[in-house]
């Protein structure tokens, strides 16, 4: 691997593990690193000043043999093709491990969503689906919300593309808002899909969670629910939370309610009275029972995890640890619920949007958690007997359930 840190590089390394251990046929193996299709575009957007602006942007259709190929947007500054490309195919084992039937798929568009208006941030997404809406579709591939975008970017791309169709096609885009045939039960759902594969860690574990101590990398919409949904189902203490612009540290515990309300004020958890600094190197380090790493990619790494001390790593961040990271943390006994497993209930929680949307008829609250639930408990046994099977870590558990899945029905379609 020429660059450790190239998260498409590492995700075609834990790849390459999966395919020895399954035997897996060459010419499956080489289809399995690639993505099946890309599309890069290039956008001019005019900005408020009346200046156009040039964004580039992309989406990548990682693999569609097991249904159409789903997956997030993200606006973000330093997006690169290559993170795209990871993502789309941590999407098509994030899909299989669930068992739900769609492929995965990435965009993103490189700009910097914090310094952009409101109007411009629309007519930017806009110009995007303008581009890429011919490869867009309800049995093609359908995006999602991912860093930096939300509910009503969505809602944009949404409206751009049944302008384009001439009709709603609101099945085409998951995410929405609840008006425009959203699902009850998306905004939390990555979140809550964590803490149900928290819940059922700590069963074969043995770890009594009322009380037990929790620390979380990252405060977006995955970390802030990760430590409300943490101490209202399971009882978990919260003693330290971070986000962009640094972190804060209480050993008592932090009340969620006080800290949103502090982030929502401020714009960061930073200075929260009562809570002492702590960084967002140092968050990862400390003597807790569960870490929740909720940022980005990379962040556990061969230098720092052997100083990780949690007795669980609850990745609901894409990639956080690094293949060399995951053997450390093996052979030290540290129980992580990988990502692609870890974050899936955004993703399943969308697919039953998907499902709603395809017959017009909407759950309540409670049947899409009850349903998620069974989604997420069984995916999680499955990842956790494959584990102990083979004597491997979870991440390498769960690519072996997931690229099985994928691999057969690369076979079935006769691809090779």
């Amino acid at each position: 691997m020429s660059d450790p840190i190239n998260p498409f590089a590492i995700a075609q390394q834990q790849l390459g593990e999966a395919a020895e251990l399954l035997h897996l046929e060459p010419a499956i193996h080489e289809l399995l690193r690639w993505p099946l299709r890309e599309l890069h575009v290039t956008l001019p957007v005019k900005m408020d000043d009346g200046s156009t602006q040039i964004f580039h942007g992309f989406r990548v259709q990682y693999n569609d043999a097991r249904g159409p190929t789903k997956g997030g947007i993200r606006f973000h500054p330093e997006e690169t093709v290559d993170t795209v490309r990871a993502l789309a195919a941590w999407m098509t084992w994030k899909c299989a491990v669930v068992d739900i039937p769609l492929g995965g798929a990435k965009g993103g568009v490189i700009c910097n969503p914090k310094s952009m208006s409101r109007g411009e941030l629309e007519r930017l997404s806009r110009a995007y689906i303008r581009q890429v809406g011919r490869i867009l579709g309800l049995e093609k591939d359908v995006p999602a919300p991912d860093v930096y975008t939300d509910s009503q970017i969505m809602a944009w791309m949404a409206d751009e593309y049944a302008f384009l169709k001439g009709h709603n096609e609101f099945g085409v885009i998951t995410g929405k808002p609840l008006a425009l045939g959203g699902s009850v039960g998306r905004g939390d759902a990555t979140a809550r899909g964590g803490i149900i594969c928290v819940r059922e860690a700590a069963g074969v574990l043995g770890l009594e969670l009322q009380g037990a101590t929790a620390a979380i990398q990252g405060y977006g919409n995955a970390g802030s629910f990760a430590h409300k949904l943490g101490s209202e189902i399971l009882g978990l203490k919260v003693v330290a939370v971070t986000d962009s612009r640094g972190g804060i540290h209480a050993p008592e515990g932090l009340d969620f309610a006080k800290v949103a309300a502090h982030k929502a004020k401020g714009g960061t958890v930073v200075g929260f009275p009562g809570a002492k600094p702590i960084t967002n190197e140092a968050v990862l380090e400390l003597e807790v029972d569960v870490l929740f790493p909720s940022a980005l990619e990379n962040v556990i790494t061969g230098s720092n995890a052997g100083r990780v001390r949690a007795k669980i790593v609850a990745e609901l961040a894409n990639g956080p640890t690094t293949p060399d990271a995951d053997r450390i943390l093996f052979d030290a006994g540290t129980y992580v619920i990988p990502d692609f497993l870890c974050n899936a209930g955004g993703v399943t929680v969308s697919y039953f949007e998907m499902v709603q949307n395809a017959y017009d008829y909407y759950w309540d609250e409670e049947l899409v958690h009850t349903r998620l639930d069974a989604k997420m408990t069984r995916a999680f046994h499955n990842v956790h007997k494959a584990a102990q099977e083979h004597k491997v870590h979870n991440r390498l558990a769960a690519y072996l359930v997931a690229v099985s899945r994928v691999a057969e029905a690369v076979r079935l379609r006769g691809w090779a």
